[in-house]
């Protein structure tokens, strides 16, 4: 009580002498000084004429993307998709993209202050849309959500310094990666490792990685979506027609047929208000939207629909939201097939050689890259429609020395020949996944870490996922448990 009356008294006389030192000056006899009265009546006239700066509106961005666990992921899934979308989830922007009717996607009002809540799926019921081996299939999972751990985490070391000035630390001062998510830590005087003050982390705030098998509401809202959606509108998707003819209808599942609609509802099951996507899925983002317009529009809808809302006690707005799609320009440069610059770069392609992996040792990159088809023509240069593979090669060289421009890299290796450039592309290649694919046998080797990280992402995809679920179940007219 003492202290409390003390610090009232300290108060109080604090805002006595700063009334005082405010206070318009008296003439002698004690009267107030018209310049003091004018002066103190101006300055409360400008303070009130003085406009407050208007309030931002708070408003939470739901954004969802997924990788399918299936081979190995090479370059240019990571530099078009995981480390565009490791970066995106910090921004909410993409250095290129648009909508689906081709226009750019809009920017953030100023007076909008926009957080996003991420999501990233490693979509493996997509993955056995074509045969899996069981030996394989949980493996080539825990792998795709520990890459892109380690993208994430190596993003930001780098963000926070060089590099190089990290290793030196890191090793210099005995300094080890605590895989539980408190960033480096430092031995202390008794030789026990305290947190760092670091956030080389996930922060599990900012992202959710999952599972899409660990949320039973994925298989269960595509059945549903699947017995609402027309057989001509899947008959109409060119990707299944072009892996049909391919494997021949015969051979194919019919999981293959209707997995856009499996798409649809990874979608709309976290209301996304955005869902980054390659231009090769533009197509399934319309596909979405027409579900969504015809699900609201059959189910969600009248005073029967009300009603049975009002009964499981649920709002009656439409139970889907229809997504935004960024369509993105993988960062403005496609990486293409090491032995045929117009082809796209895959991993389904039988040539190993084709592709750079992003786990592959340093000696095979160095090999790969060596044995890369070029041309016969003198120096290297950009965007020459007779030489795709000069194109390639260097888009490949910028991609992995971000901080350069293309007039830096021309001036440097534009003479060269193919045998000198070749080294040169496959050290900077080299340096680039080093860190990552340090990082990444650092998280995998962590079983419970990695595992505790999707079930964390896991619980916290199915309680949206539930409500969402629940919602369309309601407009649909099943009977909800109580």
């Amino acid at each position: 009580m003492k202290a409390r009356a003390s610090t009232t008294m300290a108060a109080w006389a604090l805002l006595s002498r700063t009334c005082r030192a405010f206070a318009p000056a008296r003439r002698p006899g004690g009267s107030l000084g018209l310049a003091g009265t004018r002066l103190f009546a101006d300055t409360a006239t400008a303070e009130e004429a003085k406009p407050s700066p208007p309030k931002k509106k708070a408003v939470t961005r739901r954004i969802l993307s997924g990788v399918q666990p299936t081979g190995s992921l090479h370059l240019g899934n990571y530099l078009g998709a995981i480390k565009q979308w490791v970066e995106f989830q910090d921004t909410g922007t993409f250095a290129a993209a648009e909508t689906l009717d081709g226009d750019d996607i809009e920017e953030e009002d100023e007076n909008v202050e926009a957080t996003n809540e991420n999501f990233f799926c490693v979509v493996d019921l997509h993955a056995i849309t074509v045969p899996q081996d069981p030996g394989e299939l949980e493996e080539a999972t825990l792998a795709s959500a520990a890459l892109y751990i380690a993208a994430e985490d190596t993003r930001k070391m780098e963000q926070s310094d060089s590099l190089a000035s990290r290793e030196a630390l890191f090793h210099g001062k005995g300094y080890r990666i605590d895989l539980c998510g408190t960033g480096f830590r430092e031995p202390d005087d008794g030789g026990n490792s305290a947190p760092a003050q670091s956030d080389e982390r996930i922060d599990p705030k900012v992202s959710k990685i999952f599972v899409q098998s660990h949320v039973p509401a994925h298989s269960e809202l595509a059945w549903l979506l699947n017995c609402a959606t027309p057989m001509n509108w899947l008959e109409r998707m060119i990707q299944f027609k072009d892996k049909a003819s391919k494997a021949g209808t015969e051979s194919v599942g019919v999981g293959l047929f209707t997995y856009p609609v499996l798409m649809a509802a990874d979608i709309l099951l976290y209301r996304a208000d955005r869902v980054p996507v390659g231009e090769d899925q533009r197509q399934h983002l319309e596909l979405a939207r027409d579900i969504v317009r015809r699900f609201n529009g059959e189910y969600c809808r009248g005073n029967q629909y009300k009603k049975r809302c009002k009964r499981a006690g649920l709002p009656s707005y439409p139970a889907f939201v229809e997504p935004e799609a960024m369509i993105v320009k993988a960062g403005g440069a496609r990486v293409m097939s090491l032995t045929d610059g117009t082809s796209k770069m895959s991993k389904s392609d039988p040539a190993e050689g084709s592709r750079i992996n992003v786990l592959d040792p340093p000696d095979v990159v160095r090999d790969k890259i060596k044995r890369c088809k070029t041309d016969a023509l003198p120096g290297i240069e950009w965007d020459n429609p007779d030489r795709p593979e000069s194109t390639n090669l260097l888009n490949i060289y910028a991609a992995v020395q971000p901080e350069r421009t293309r007039e830096d890299i021309l001036a440097e290796v534009g003479d060269m020949k193919w045998g000198d450039f070749k080294p040169l592309l496959a050290d900077a290649v080299v340096a680039h996944l080093e860190p990552i694919q340090r990082r990444y046998a650092e998280v995998r080797a962590d079983e419970e870490y990695l595992r505790g990280v999707l079930k964390e992402g896991a619980d916290a995809a199915d309680e949206i996922a539930g409500r969402t679920l629940t919602a369309a179940k309601v407009a649909m007219g099943f009977s909800i448990p109580k």
